[in-house]
């Protein structure tokens, strides 16, 4: 089954947002845990999580990303700034287990010009903190375009962070199209070598979702600047692509390309199911 959706607003609480990916023909969506740009998150509802535990099973959603606000960064130099990383990591993985067994992603976090050692091991060191046993969440780290002093514009750098997490187990990768294509990696031309460098570096195995976005940029620009499908570098023959590899095909794809309306979300997930059915 090829699962797809988009990003949906989470203001109206879980039932909704199955309704929203359903009318618009998908079966799974992301949502921000919170305001992106950090603050107090919203009391779960458990009314509205058990309906929506229904509502997604008649919807056939079986999977749902939660992605982490932009401001958070455990690598922080601030201790203001990565003690508030660390609150809301540990609040949104415990507020995870109101939808257990899903996916939460973040953006690993930027060294602001400490290093990149030194940002790898806070980021490390903050899901050390925050990630606990009894967890079902997988938390994912998210690839990155590499601008400015981001961490995880390479996997090497991602696997790093991996190898110094203690419950390693409850950790994956999610890959944005975008980010990759940014950071320098060819999943046009060369998509069955990309596969092959993060296989050898990080493990198939830990690539748990996908962002499929467009690019505005050339490959290897570092700037990270979503475009929708077909309008950018990568076009819809190379998102199509990925979405049909044999190694990511059965895993989730989650659009964030830059639309005001829902039903152009619906219509970009019609475009790529015909060009991915064309190339199974």
């Amino acid at each position: 089954m090829f699962t797809i959706g988009c990003h949906l607003s989470s203001s109206k609480g879980y039932a909704h947002m199955a309704d929203a990916a359903a009318s618009i023909g998908a079966n799974t969506f992301q949502f921000f845990t919170r305001n992106p740009r950090g603050g107090r998150a919203k009391d779960i509802d458990p009314a509205d999580a058990a309906a929506f535990a229904s509502k997604a099973d008649a919807a056939g959603i079986s999977t749902i990303l939660a992605h982490a606000p932009y401001t958070l960064n455990p690598a922080a130099a601030k201790p203001e700034t990565r003690d508030f990383a660390l609150m809301t990591l540990a609040d949104d993985l415990d507020r995870m287990e109101a939808t257990p067994h899903q996916l939460y992603n973040m953006h690993p976090g930027a060294h602001v010009k400490q290093g990149a050692d030194v940002g790898i091991q806070k980021i490390s060191d903050a899901i050390n903190q925050v990630l606990k046993p009894e967890h079902t969440t997988t938390l994912l780290l998210e690839t990155m375009a590499g601008k400015g002093t981001e961490i995880g514009g390479t996997f090497e750098e991602l696997a790093q962070i991996i190898s110094r997490i203690e419950l390693s187990d409850k950790v994956g990768i999610c890959l944005d199209t975008c980010h990759v294509w940014d950071g320098g990696y060819d999943i046009v031309g060369d998509l069955d070598g990309v596969l092959e460098r993060f296989d050898q570096t990080i493990g198939l195995g830990r690539l748990r979702a996908i962002h499929i976005n467009d690019s505005k940029n050339p490959m290897g620009a570092h700037k990270d600047r979503h475009e929708v499908i077909g309008g950018g570098h990568i076009g819809l023959q190379g998102i199509a692509a990925v979405t049909a590899h044999p190694a990511l095909r059965d895993l989730p794809f989650f659009l964030e390309t830059p639309h005001e309306d829902i039903a152009e979300y619906g219509e970009e997930i019609l475009a790529i199911k015909a060009a991915r059915e064309g190339m199974l």
